[in-house]
């Protein structure tokens, strides 16, 4: 079965060429290219890139993990491009195997450039031509390069962009009272390479990702003080304070253009959500009810947000729908106690916690998915792509992060020290 669509590619001359240093992807030239896309074949020949010995373990433990069956043993030979399988195309065939990835990695300039092909076995052809991509020759920008070929690779076959080159944040906490200690830490998606991007004596709340994957907002509340939302680079340099009101101030989110963040505040008495620059300000009330509302999150198209309120009673808190266009609300949830919503990138989807259990609706509040009860009362949260979440509990005493997979790949842990809470899923930095 074949989908006919007509998608922009990222073209210069007949190659696809992203350039990768340590955090910038190359502006690309961009064309319009009307092809096929191969979709429900569920098995992948994976050939370990001539010269290499670092991307193509990365690549292959990302596509491992998604409903792809990988495989790169027992292969009747080692090629590196297309050219090499004229005399042999027919073995390939008669093994049943409908894709195949090869490649190389050369020096230029002191930069690593890997060249690689996936090819459509039983026509021979290499789907949307030899990809080419360069790296910075440090460990940092190689494997990130891996996370972005397996993008690329899952795309080409399955016509769904990959979630590899995102990154998860996430909060580790030790000790507890006023011996509590709360890091802020940002992993890569294979749960490898987790980093600490802030540390304080207290407690860390609801991290957030902006729409470039290169910010952070969250919550601080140290001993005896209101929780204060920051915002801070993920590459490095000091925390600015967004929200300094006598309040409890909550739950930030980005807005889909990364200019502003709503957030839950009781800075003028009960709980509402406001709006604020994303540079800080004078914020905007947008709710007013009598009850308590909280836990904002912004729609992917920015025309609305969904929230939590106790209008409905006490300890019975529904997610809502607020739309900026009208000013109209609407309840979404149909459990009987519902929080933490969070929207999948394409809006169609809503992952939340139903009652003690980590679930995921859709957008008419009908459950879809329930991923039972993690020990620690928190929702999931989307992959870049909707097809995997991310949600914490506890495992023998252990705080685990699962990567779970929604569409038949491998799920998988990591464990860390204490108790880890709030795993959020960025897009890929740009």
């Amino acid at each position: 079965m074949r989908t006919h669509q007509k998608l922009c590619l990222s073209l210069l001359a007949s190659t696809s060429t992203l350039l990768i240093s340590s955090n910038l992807l190359a502006a690309p030239v961009v064309l319009e290219l009307d092809y096929d896309i191969p979709v429900q074949q569920n098995q992948v020949a994976f050939v370990p890139f001539a010269g290499d010995s670092v991307l193509s373990p990365i690549i292959l433990n990302d596509l491992s993990k998604t409903e792809l069956k990988v495989t790169s043993k027992d292969l009747p030979q080692q090629p590196r491009s297309i050219s090499e399988l004229s005399g042999t195309l027919p073995v390939w065939q008669s093994m049943g195997i409908p894709y195949l990835v090869v490649g190389s990695t050369r020096s230029n300039r002191g930069k690593v450039v890997t060249d690689y092909e996936v090819i459509d076995i039983k026509s021979g052809r290499v789907i949307e031509g030899k990809q080419s991509l360069t790296a910075d020759n440090n460990k940092e920008s190689m494997r990130y390069a891996g996370h972005v070929i397996a993008d690329k690779v899952y795309e080409l076959i399955t016509g769904i962009p990959g979630d590899f080159s995102g990154r998860i944040a996430y909060i580790e906490e030790v000790g507890t009272g006023k011996e509590k200690v709360s890091r802020l830490k940002v992993m890569d998606a294979d749960g490898e390479n987790a980093k600490t991007i802030t540390e304080v004596a207290g407690s860390i709340f609801s991290p957030s990702w902006s729409p470039d994957g290169n910010r952070i907002a969250y919550s601080v509340q140290r001993d005896k003080s209101y929780p204060v939302i920051y915002v801070q680079n993920v590459s490095g340099g000091s925390a600015s304070a967004l929200t300094p009101f006598s309040g409890s101030n909550l739950s930030p989110s980005f807005s889909p253009d990364g200019s502003k963040i709503l957030f839950s505040s009781s800075f003028e008495g009960s709980a509402n959500i406001y709006e604020i620059s994303a540079s800080g300000g004078k914020p905007r009330r947008i709710t007013n009810w009598p009850s308590s509302e909280v836990q904002p999150s912004y729609a992917p198209d920015g025309k609305s947000f969904v929230f939590v309120s106790d209008r409905s009673g006490f300890n019975k808190p529904q997610i809502y729908r607020y739309e900026f266009g009208s000013g109209n609300t609407t309840k979404v949830s149909n459990s009987g106690y519902a929080t933490s919503p969070q929207f999948s990138s394409d809006g169609s989807q809503i992952a939340f916690l139903s009652g003690r259990s980590a679930a995921i609706m859709n957008s008419g509040g009908a459950i879809t998915t329930n991923l039972g009860n993690t020990g620690i009362d928190e929702a999931p949260s989307f992959s870049p792509n909707g097809k995997r979440v991310v949600y914490a509990s506890t495992q023998g005493g252990k705080g685990i992060l699962t990567i779970k997979s929604l569409n038949g790949g491998e799920s998988f842990g990591k464990s860390g020290q204490g108790t880890i809470r709030s795993p959020v899923w960025s897009s890929s930095p740009k």
